[in-house]
Parts: structure tokens; sequence; C-alpha cells
């Protein structure tokens, strides 16, 4: 009997040996997973700084938008909403980085901003690079059309479009849809407002927009009307948000918003909020209700150019001064800086300097970061002037002063420079116009220069010309009065 029992107790308890590293694998597992599910590297880093960074394109009424809210501009809208309920979720403050369409992806990437709520839908590109919430929004792509061509379209019959040039949005399914209309041809702009002048001058047939945007713009404008063709399925647009590579922990917190307020009825009381806020300022006049952000996007160009071009002419002496070098390897570098430089298109320098500065750790506001591409950009051009007004100035003088005893660099320093000073100053000047014109480029990042606020009016107003009227009057009295005054003082220099 004992034997037989030690035989079974022998038996159970090998059996116990063998399972029991399976049941402890399994509940670490478990746990691990849980963990996990708790937290991730997004974030922790969101909760640790307490600050949840979100960015938007705010031209996109009503998803967001900009509106006087009791005499303070505010970037407004059923996303802006719901980024919110989400900061409140997490225990945090929310920050808006405003920038272009274009920069979303590429911020969020690089650490820029740790979530995209900007009428963004999952595509299979989008989704290899981010992680996206749950849908909390699906509208079916329309079209937006003159009110004269309504009947013409009517039908909802995408052979009605064939041979038409249909506008939409770049990289969005919009465009994914306008590219399913047999024999139509597609023009893709960045902006929705772009698309609309287009529209309005009878350059497009129609805009392909989700119906939320659609109908706002022919609420506004009574031109436009809404048509719905035929698209697939598969083109309704499903918006949701954002999010880092590997955040599950973020997704989860955030998909329990969208839940909450999808299901208890607060995600349409936010939709209707932005409608009425769309046509909140209808008794005051144009100027009177974006005339501030012309005001305060002219202050912003100037600043950026100054400050761009005291950054150009710093860097550009010194590598005019290194171009000038008998040195080989020093002339080389000068050279190598100023044709790169000016090889390539200030555009991309500016997303370099804003996306890049950030991988490397530096976090730049997108003032600094576009004030430093443009001192950069500037600096190759202001090389170029320096070197060609030093070289004007005769050989003589430099023979004259060697002769006398000084050495190289105080021959530059008292002789060449005061005299090259007559012919670098007008070409700087000039410099300092081109800069104002190029730092238009710098609004993509969401620096608030001229062209950017003229883009936030243009989505606010759902009028895309007037505003680049404005815009164009402001740069030429800027460059008309900067010139007149430069040549003025060329003028009293050359007595």
């Amino acid at each position: 009997m004992f034997k037989k029992i030690s035989k079974k107790m022998l038996t159970w308890m090998t059996l116990a040996i063998l399972v029991l590293p399976l049941v402890l694998a399994s509940a670490a597992a478990f746990t691990t997973k849980a963990s996990a599910a708790e937290t991730d590297p997004t974030l922790e880093r969101i909760q640790k700084k307490g600050t949840l960074v979100v960015g938007l394109s705010a031209d996109y009424a009503p998803y967001e938008f900009h509106s006087q809210i009791d005499g303070k501009d505010q970037i407004v809208g059923f996303d802006v909403s719901l980024a919110k309920a989400i900061a409140k979720k997490l225990g945090v403050k929310i920050q808006i980085e405003d920038m272009g369409f274009d920069a979303l992806l590429g911020a969020l990437k690089t650490g820029k901003i740790d979530m995209i709520a900007s009428g963004f839908s999952a595509t299979p590109e989008r989704e290899s690079q981010v992680d996206f919430s749950h849908v909390y929004l699906k509208s079916p792509q329309t079209m937006i059309v003159l009110k004269t061509n309504k009947a013409k379209y009517e039908s909802g019959e995408l052979s009605a479009f064939s041979g038409q040039k249909i506008g939409a949005q770049t990289q969005t399914i919009q465009e994914d849809a306008a590219k399913t209309i047999p024999g139509a041809t597609v023009v893709s702009l960045q902006k929705y407002p772009n698309l609309i002048s287009q529209l309005s001058q009878g350059v497009v047939a129609g805009v392909v927009a989700e119906k939320t945007i659609a109908q706002a713009y022919a609420d506004q404008n009574p031109k436009f009307a809404v048509v719905e063709p035929k698209f697939s399925a598969d083109s309704t647009g499903q918006t949701s948000i954002a999010v880092p590579k590997n955040s599950p922990a973020l997704v989860a917190k955030v998909n329990q918003v969208i839940d909450k307020v999808t299901t208890n009825g607060q995600f349409n009381s936010w939709k209707k909020q932005a409608q009425k806020q769309m046509f909140a300022s209808k008794d005051k006049s144009y100027w009177q209700k974006y005339g501030h952000y012309f005001v305060e996007g002219t202050g912003i160009t100037l600043a950026l150019a100054v400050v761009g071009v005291l950054i150009g002419t710093t860097l550009g002496t010194f590598f005019a001064l290194l171009k000038l070098s008998s040195v080989f390897i020093l002339k080389a570098i000068g050279n190598i800086y100023v044709e790169y430089v000016r090889g390539t298109p200030l555009l991309v320098q500016a997303f370099m300097v804003f996306f890049g500065t950030q991988a490397i750790g530096l976090h730049l506001s997108a003032f600094v970061a576009g004030s430093l591409a443009m001192g950069l950009n500037s600096a190759a051009y202001v090389a170029e002037i320096i070197r060609s007004g030093i070289e004007s100035v005769d050989k003589g003088q430099t023979e004259a002063a060697r002769s006398l005893g000084l050495s190289h660099a105080k021959t530059m320093r008292l002789v060449i420079l005061p005299q090259a000073v007559r012919t670098i100053l007008p070409a700087l000047g000039n410099e300092f116009v081109s800069v104002i014109k190029e730092g238009s480029v710098i609004s993509v990042i969401g620096v608030g220069e001229l062209m950017y606020e003229t883009g936030v009016v243009q989505g606010a107003s759902f009028e895309p010309f007037m505003p680049l009227v404005i815009a164009s009057l402001i740069y030429f009295v800027l460059t008309f009065t900067i010139s007149r005054a430069l040549g003025y003082a060329e003028r009293r220099m050359a007595r």
C-alpha cells in the first residue's frame, strides 16, 4: 500500500513540477500584457510633462477653425472639443499646435506633437506609420459645385464628371475618391480654400469634400451647391485620432473618450456648437472680423525677416571669408555650404530644421525654427553679396595696405570692408525685401506670418480670394516702402 501511494505521489509531484513553470510563465505573460495596456512610452511622456500637444490645421471648419470668442482669437471646432476631453481624461493640460496639414504627420513622428486631431482618416500608408483610434465621425464624400451647374451633376452619376477637372486635397481619401471618376482630371492642392478659389473661378468643375465640409461652404456662399456622386462605400470619410506608433495605452484611453462622447450625444452637441461658432460674427464687417489677423501676420512677417537677415548677415560674412580664404579646406567648406543651400528649396530647409532639431533633442518653437531656417538660407546669398563686394574693391588697395605693414586681417578690417560696404548695403537691402516675400514658405510649419494668417482668414470666412487680395496689397506696401527707403539711402551714400 505504501509503495502504491508513493508511486501516485511521485507521479503527481512530477506532473506538478512540469506544469508549474507553464502556469508561472502564463501568469507572468498576463501580468506583462496587463501592465503594457496600462501605460506606454508616449503616455508616460505626456503625463510626465503634464501637457498633451495636439496638432491640427485650423482652416477646416467646422472640424477646426479660428473664431472670435469674447473678443479673443481662439481655435475652435468639434475636433478641438474632443481633444480637450481627451486631455481631461489623461489629467493633463492641452496645448494646440496649428500648422499646415502636410506637416502634421512629420510633426507626430518626430515628437513635435503627441496627437493629430484634424479630420484625419486612416489609410494603409498612414497606418504603417502611426496608430489610430476608433472612428468618431463617418461622413460620405460629396461634391461642391457651382449652383448654376447643379442640375448637370445632380443625378450623382460619376460619368457626368467625365472630361472635367475635379479638385481634391492632397493625400486624402477625397483625392482617392476623385481618382475613381472615369475620364476626369484630378487637381490636388494642400488647402481647401485654394480648391474653392479654383471652383469659383471655373478652373475645376467640382471639389470632393466630406458632406460636413461641403455643406458648410454651401451655407456660407450662395454660389455653391452640394451634389452626391455615387462613390464607392470605401470612400466614406472615417475620421479618427492619430497617435505615435506603438502607443496601445494612449489609444485605449482615447477610445474610451470617443466611445463615451459618441454614445451619450456629447459629440453631436459639439458639432452643433461648432456650426453656431462659424456664423457667430455675421453682424460685423469683414475688417472688424478679420483685420487683426492681417495686422498680426504682418508683424510676424517683419520680425521673421529682420531675424533672418541678421542671422544671414552674420553667417554670410563668415562663409564669404571662408570662400576668400587661401586655405583649400576652408574655401571648400564655404563653397559647399553656399552651393548646397542655394541648390535646395527653402521649404525643404524649413522642414529639415523644424523636424531635424526635434530629432536631436532640441525643442524649438515654430518661430525660432522658421527664423533659423530663413537665416541659414539667407546666409548663402549674403555670402555671395559680401564676396562680390569685397572683390569689387581695387586690388591696389590691398597691395598698398600690405606694403604699409598691415596684416591680412587688419587690411580686410580697416581698408577693404569699409570700402566694400558701399556695394554691399544696397544688395543687403534687396535681400531683406526678398526675405519678406520668401517668409511665406515658413507658414507650413505653423509660423503665424502673413500668408499663414491669410490661410486662417480663408478657412474662417469661406472666402478664398479676398484674403489673397489683401495679403498681396500688404506685401506690395511693405516691399515698395522698403525699396524706396533703400533707394534714398543709396543715393545719400553716393554723394
